[in-house]
């Protein structure tokens, strides 16, 4: 039994498995509600829309968090005001506007060679995460984690029917903002922890995967939760045994969960048809 505890005897898996589990748990929640909404790819935008954010900040001397989360906002607004005021539908302006700002954020990083290793923006570096990354993504995942479970059902109701959450008194502005916000502050949380090509996988497939079990709310963002955080834990003690890489083993993980899922559901419902 002792290969099954062998990888967490040393402090730094312990570490890694701990921060993984801080991160997973809001961006799962938010899954759900992403999942739901059809705004799958926000989350793919905005994290690749960061980086600009990230290389400004270190060169004006400030917290790269700081950086990364007005970058996030900044693409989520601007691909929110296309939306609205064009033709373009809502993925082809996110899909120009995180383009174009990771593009900047390349040129950038090019042209101002900095400290901050490009591998560790884009794959994170959960093996050496520091007191600081603790301290950062534990209370944004706190935040996030509390008011989504606060406000659960509003989100819900602005989810399945915008209208009526109108008609209920609920303010669809705030609530749209605000999710955008804990999309964005979610992303900043989980740079040092998976990167940000690689943590679009924890805001998508925790909710993607509940969502072919479950068919009540509350019951997928419990299951997310326990997916996503089981996934993180499978994920880093495989990737001792592999030698590979933590964030993109955990990821690995999670889609051969949504393909086991997926064709399990899709043979019970071949059988309840038959």
């Amino acid at each position: 039994m002792t290969w099954i505890t062998a990888p967490f005897a040393f402090p730094f898996m312990v570490e890694a498995a701990l921060i993984a589990v801080i991160v997973a748990v809001p961006a799962a929640l938010l899954s759900c509600f992403l999942v739901l909404r059809g705004w799958a790819l926000m989350g793919d935008g905005i994290s690749h829309a960061v980086l600009p954010g990230i290389v400004l900040a270190y060169l004006a001397g400030i917290p790269l968090l700081i950086g990364a989360f007005a970058a996030g906002m900044v693409c989520a607004l601007s691909a929110g005001w296309l939306d609205a005021n064009s033709r373009v539908k809502p993925d082809t302006a996110l899909g120009v506007v995180m383009a174009g700002m990771f593009g900047l954020g390349l040129v950038i990083y090019t042209q101002f060679p900095t400290d901050v290793h490009l591998d560790h923006i884009l794959f994170g570096n959960i093996l050496g995460i520091g007191r600081d990354d603790f301290i950062s993504a534990g209370s944004i995942s706190a935040v996030v984690g509390l008011v989504l479970i606060l406000k659960w059902r509003d989100f819900a109701l602005l989810v399945f029917d915008p209208v009526q959450a109108r008609v209920a008194g609920l303010s669809i502005r705030w609530l749209h903002y605000g999710m955008l916000a804990m999309i964005s502050a979610v992303v900043v949380a989980m740079l040092s922890a998976v990167g940000i090509i690689l943590s679009v996988a924890l805001l998508i497939a925790p909710g993607a995967i509940a969502f072919l079990v479950t068919t009540r709310l509350q019951a997928m963002l419990a299951l997310s939760v326990l997916i996503a955080t089981a996934s993180s834990l499978l994920g880093i003690w495989i990737s001792f045994w592999l030698d590979s890489a933590p964030a993109p083993t955990i990821v690995v993980v999670m889609t051969a969960l949504f393909t086991l899922v997926f064709f399990w559901r899709q043979t019970v419902t071949r059988n309840a048809v038959t």
